[in-house]
């Protein structure tokens, strides 16, 4: 089961976190993966690092936010492959703030990765699904797009975005042959959030409150992430499209 043979792969921002993580994921279950981030020396090294397992990739060096970038690499896919089978929008970025404190700048950054980055992505891929009507998208989300968390008004606002997309991608597509679903996580251990923490007066008290925030007790780990889109990609989710796979430790449950 979630075989993944013969099929090509590609997962926006795969340089660390919870996209290496996907990355790897597919590419053992017998996928091509195009791993692709703005990160090059990052992008190459999780390539590298799939390629000695064996198991095939390709770096592309990728700014969800151009359109030409993305087109560029449509056009290299289907050079190579044809057509893409399945696209992970996973790249993503972050901000701690309230209205207050945020800026129109800080929203605009936010926006233009997390909402029009999938926008883009997507355009330029889902002609090659079109086609073949075969194709399947899972976006990477979060639970904030579900529930209001505090001090995260901009980045809550974009991932709600990421949502409505998947659903309404989902609907306008289902009779040809295309699937689309997102996953919620909660809190993952990622070198973003670390970072995220580090900046906090009291590092430790600041990952105890992140922990606690799961009633499982912990943060999730990408390994977690990436074996739920694992799912949705494969041919035993055929039957799933439009959904927003929660995984949060029992977050939204509390």
């Amino acid at each position: 089961m979630f075989r993944l043979d013969g099929k090509t792969a590609l997962v926006t921002g795969a340089a660390s976190g919870i996209g290496e993580a996907i990355a790897h994921t597919l590419s053992s279950a017998g996928a091509t993966v195009y791993v692709t981030d703005r990160d090059a020396s990052g992008g190459q090294r999780v390539t590298d690092a799939i390629r000695a397992k064996k198991d095939r990739a390709e770096f592309l060096t990728l700014d969800v936010t151009q359109e030409s970038d993305c087109a560029r690499a449509a056009e290299s896919v289907a050079a190579r492959h044809g057509a893409l089978d399945i696209l992970v929008n996973n790249a993503g970025i972050g901000h701690v703030g309230t209205i207050v404190t945020t800026s129109g700048s800080d929203l605009d950054r936010l926006y233009v990765v997390n909402v029009r980055g999938v926008f883009n992505v997507t355009k330029a891929f889902i002609g090659q699904m079109l086609a073949r009507r075969a194709g399947v998208i899972a976006n990477t989300a979060s639970v904030a797009g579900l529930v209001a968390i505090r001090d995260r008004f901009a980045y809550a606002t974009t991932k709600a975005a990421v949502i409505e997309m998947t659903r309404c991608l989902a609907i306008d597509h289902a009779t040809q042959g295309i699937r689309v679903n997102c996953v919620c996580p909660g809190r993952v251990e990622t070198p973003f959030v670390a970072a995220r923490i580090r900046e906090y007066p009291d590092p430790e008290a600041a990952y105890r409150d992140m922990t606690s925030t799961q009633a499982i007790g912990r943060m999730g780990k990408p390994e977690e992430v990436a074996a739920a889109i694992l799912y949705l990609v494969s041919d035993e989710a055929a039957f799933v499209t439009g959904s927003a796979l929660v995984i949060d430790g029992c977050w939204l449950s509390k």
